[in-house]
């Protein structure tokens, strides 16, 4: 019997053989590396291991500002592919293994330092494809989906209703990303989350699934709907399948009574009340808000025809199509004057709706301290021709 090797001393070395050891002794649990040297790349790289007709595979999700990638690596490669990165692309990686997590980092002089933690989670993952997204909306997820006609009592899903229920998946798929960067299940038990304008609430019933059933947190979920009835039809189904911590009550986007919040979601608020419900939740000091836009009347009427695009702006369709550009570009540059950082998301196929744009924000700094910004701002209002925006008022502050 071979004697087993010892650590390295190099913390990159040392850590890559905590990566191989886990990987062939069955205890890998993820691998996360960040922290980049080129603004080019990646800002986060997420593994876990899948299994798929060719064999086992390190699945990575390449998280972008703009859009997610996903590259399958072959086990047997899978080491050589982390080396190449890690030291050089990127200065911070953490291995989660079902026997200890293993943190590298390096100073800002690049002095690297390898320190050993708790193991977060004692049991490996479900290796399979589609776990990653699915286990989301898992059995336990049956009653009120189908409590919304979303699937059968089986967990079948209902014709007709595939597009909503590939929706609900990938909306609770960003938001667990979103959730495990802020940290909450570390620092914020019992977040407060407000969902502006809830509808049928199916993605109301979905921020509960996710924070209550998969996380464990003790959060609080206010759905906010205009429409009595749907307010009266979402609270009884919370009540029937003992939703604790989910609640919802008739109001506006504007006025609504509100505690404060950690998280505000709006999805497909019509018009300014998109606009509405970022002033919420920036002035509630909320770490997260998402918002998924839907038209865009308040900007098309004022915009101008710069020199350049003027023979292009002639065109209705390529109107419309800036006028939802400059308006989403404006929502975008005030939340990052607020203290947001912003990531712009694919929501869901085009295919599936329109509707698909995301802005996810999070807050990462006091607000209205770069000027900068607050100069892109105007200067993108001038050059469209926009001399009113509903988020106006924030150019106020700093």
């Amino acid at each position: 019997m071979s004697e087993r090797p010892t650590t390295p001393t190099d913390p990159i070395a040392a850590w890559m053989l905590h990566v191989q050891r886990s990987l062939t002794e069955g205890r890998f649990v993820r691998v996360t590396l960040s922290a980049t040297k080129d603004h080019s790349l990646s800002e986060r790289i997420i593994g876990r291991l899948v299994e798929l007709k060719e064999g086992t595979h390190l699945s990575c999700t390449l998280r972008r500002s703009n859009k997610d990638e996903t590259k399958n690596i072959p086990l047997a490669k899978a080491a050589t592919w982390l080396r190449d990165r890690v030291g050089h692309e990127y200065r911070s990686a953490l291995l989660q293994t079902t026997s200890r997590d293993w943190q590298l980092h390096a100073s800002p002089k690049g002095i690297w330092r390898l320190v050993a933690h708790k193991a977060s989670t004692a049991q490996t993952p479900d290796r399979s494809h589609n776990a990653a997204t699915e286990h989301l909306l898992a059995a336990s997820a049956v009653d009120w989906l189908a409590g919304l006609s979303v699937v059968d009592a089986d967990g079948r899903v209902r014709e007709r209703m595939g597009d909503k229920h590939r929706q609900i998946q990938r909306y609770t798929e960003i938001l667990s990303h979103l959730i495990q960067d802020l940290g909450w299940q570390k620092d914020v038990a019992a977040p407060v989350i407000a969902d502006m304008g809830s509808g049928k609430a199916y993605l109301t019933f979905a921020v509960w699934q996710l924070l209550h059933r998969q996380l464990g947190l003790a959060a609080k979920i206010i759905g906010v709907e205009e429409r009595a009835e749907l307010v009266q039809t979402c609270s009884a189904l919370a009540k029937r399948i003992g939703a604790e911590g989910l609640e919802f009550q008739a109001g506006d986007i504007a006025s609504a009574t509100l505690p404060p919040l950690d998280g505000l979601i709006a999805l497909h608020a019509c018009n300014t009340a998109t606009d509405a419900a970022i002033l919420r939740g920036i002035g509630s000091g909320a770490r997260l808000i998402v918002v998924a836009p839907c038209c865009h009347k308040e900007v098309r009427p004022q915009l101008g025809s710069p020199e350049a695009l003027a023979p292009v702006l002639a065109h209705g369709l390529f109107k419309e199509r800036f006028a939802e550009w400059v308006t989403d570009g404006l929502r975008t540059l005030f939340l990052e004057w607020a203290g947001y950082k912003v990531r712009v998301i694919e929501f869901v196929d085009a295919g599936h709706t329109p509707k698909n744009l995301m802005l996810a924000a999070v807050r990462v700094a006091e607000p209205f301290q770069r000027t900068e910004v607050r100069d892109q701002i105007v200067a993108l209002k001038t050059f469209a021709g926009v001399a009113q925006h509903a988020l106006d008022e924030l150019l106020a502050n700093g």
